[in-house]
């Protein structure tokens, strides 16, 4: 029973050894690295030391500001027009 228990571990561990997809082992994760890099504007760009580029100290303050104050309130309430649709829970009533 103990050599059949080991023999079970030896096999286990050697089909651990060998992986089936050496190519796709080999590229894992290269959509992840290759979209990552389409979707930064300037991979450079912490090298360069330039955070705010194309903007002036008073704008890029100004911009920070409206941001911030744009979650001080809630957004105005829109009125939603239903034409045709059910109103209230969907159900018939009992």
């Amino acid at each position: 029973m103990k050599t059949l228990a080991l023999l079970c571990a030896a096999m286990t561990a050697a089909g651990c050894a060998h992986s089936p997809t050496p190519q796709y082992d080999m590229r894992f994760g290269e959509a992840v690295r290759t979209a990552r890099l389409a979707m930064t504007i300037d991979p450079n760009a912490a090298a360069r030391g330039d955070a705010a580029g194309g903007l002036d100290g008073r704008a890029a303050r100004e911009a920070i500001k409206r941001y911030q104050d744009s979650f001080k309130e809630p957004p105005p309430v829109t009125t939603v027009i239903n034409i045709g649709g059910m109103t209230g829970g969907g159900g018939a009533a009992k």
